[in-house]
């Protein structure tokens, strides 16, 4: 139980430092030419990805759980090593300032 609220921890981690990356270059043309004000271009990025959920909802998901990854072989160790990579990888390019997504 105690592994279980670690990854649901490190998960959210992970999804807060990813939308920290990945919005961030999703809007730096609009902010950085001036045709949005950073706050209104904060709202923007976040209203379409939150839309981008509707439309395409849980396909990418689904394609992963029909076959593509053995569930058998996914442990809770896997999914923790997966996400601390993930988190390593968004905090250097972030660092470094290396488009990434």
């Amino acid at each position: 139980m105690t592994l279980l609220i670690v990854l649901i921890a490190v998960a959210l981690l992970f999804d807060f430092l990813n939308g920290l990356h990945d919005a961030a270059n999703s809007i730096a043309t609009i902010v950085s030419t001036r045709v949005l004000a950073p706050r209104y271009a904060v709202i923007w990025a976040a209203f379409f990805n939150f839309v981008a959920f509707l439309i395409f909802g849980l396909h990418v998901a689904g394609t992963v759980g029909s076959g593509i990854v053995d569930v058998d072989v996914v442990t809770d160790r896997v999914i923790l090593g997966a996400l601390g990579g993930a988190i390593s990888w968004n905090l250097i390019t972030w660092y470094a300032g290396i488009p990434s997504s």
